[in-house]
């Protein structure tokens, strides 16, 4: 059992800075993510887009932002639960809560932040005939340790910045890599596209456009695929070892909509008056997960939001105790991990 003070379900922008907020208060996190690195899309669909209306920053890359505020959040020592997806919770009499994942672990906390951005996301998957049977048996959506991939034959199918650079990745650890795409043209950065096109020259990636792949084969495990050129119709069969279909990803609640939280068009309703509560104590939305009105999407308004519920979090767990804010540049930080920023002290001095 996984105990904290604020449990956080989404590990995108919005639940990092909480982390740091919560941290400002000595208060504990930890956060659940079904992705298995934190980010959110910042890191799984765009990390190399820049994005310009983050205060203070003219233009940072999303990968950077995510870098950024892990690096901000280190001194407070934040617990993760990556690649697992919350399932259950339950409201224990002392009015805390356990919540589960879907692979059974539990956590135990007074405070629940959901800021799962626009929702648990899921991979698109293929309309392909048994895909089903060979899911962990050769098909996956996602890449969680690339080394498992050594010596193997790998075929990726996609043409966005994830494929690009999962095949640029891979070039170096599989045996062999075949990136299919229905289109001859790839939607991504254009250093990834210049990547996949010299492999290609060097021989390290074999690419196959326009096509898509239109069946599996295989007994137990995933021996083959067959592939098909969208130009000429015409079948071809690519023995592989894993084939990994990179589609994107499809926001979707999942199963906190059944928590019995206020819904209104797929986002949770909350009291923006105040501190983003929802119908339930103790559970709060925060960031794009959450709706108000005049709600803006913004990854700016989910620090502030992350920032009230903070507080509010602070004065239900601590309810005798009344919390004398200090800036941080007057107070500067102090970490768990025993570290303190701060800014010089200022010297007296007498001027002769």
């Amino acid at each position: 059992m996984i105990k904290t003070d604020i449990l956080i379900i989404g590990a995108g922008p919005t639940g990092l800075f909480a982390v740091f907020e919560a941290g400002l208060l000595q208060l504990k996190c930890h956060l659940i993510d079904a992705l298995p690195q934190a980010g959110g899309q910042c890191s799984e669909i765009y990390p190399k887009k820049p994005i310009y209306d983050i205060p203070g920053f003219p233009e940072v890359l999303a990968g950077d932002l995510v870098d950024n505020l892990m690096e901000q959040i280190k001194p407070f020592q934040p617990g993760f639960t990556l690649g697992e997806r919350a399932e259950t919770i339950e409201k224990l009499d002392d009015g805390s809560f356990i919540v589960t994942t879907n692979k059974g672990t539990q956590h135990h906390a007074p405070i629940v932040a959901i800021a799962g951005g626009l929702g648990s996301f899921e991979p698109r998957k293929p309309l392909l005939e048994n895909l089903e049977k060979y899911e962990d048996n050769g098909v996956a959506y996602m890449i969680k340790e690339p080394e498992i991939y050594r010596g193997k034959k790998v075929l990726i199918a996609g043409g966005g910045d994830s494929a690009l650079d999962w095949s640029i990745f891979l070039a170096d650890v599989a045996d062999e890599v075949t990136l299919v795409h229905r289109r001859n043209e790839f939607r991504g950065a254009l250093d990834s596209v210049e990547k996949v096109q010299q492999l290609k020259n060097e021989g390290k990636i074999n690419l196959i456009t326009p096509a898509e792949v239109v069946a599996l084969k295989g007994e137990d495990h995933l021996e083959k695929v067959t592939v098909k050129n969208t130009t000429t119709s015409e079948e071809t069969d690519v023995e592989v070892d894993n084939f990994i279909p990179l589609f994107g990803l499809s926001p979707k609640l999942g199963p906190i909509s059944d928590w019995g939280l206020e819904i209104e068009k797929n986002a949770i309703k909350v009291d923006n008056s105040l501190d983003y509560q929802t119908n339930i104590p103790g559970i709060y939305a925060i960031g794009d997960v959450n709706t108000y009105p005049g709600k803006l999407k913004l990854i700016l308004c989910g620090f502030h939001e992350a920032t009230l519920m903070c507080q509010s979090a602070y004065q239900k767990i601590f309810p005798d105790k009344k919390y004398v804010m200090k800036y941080t540049t007057v107070g500067g930080v102090t970490g768990f991990d025993g570290s303190k920023k701060e800014a010089p002290k200022a010297v007296v001095k007498a001027i002769d």
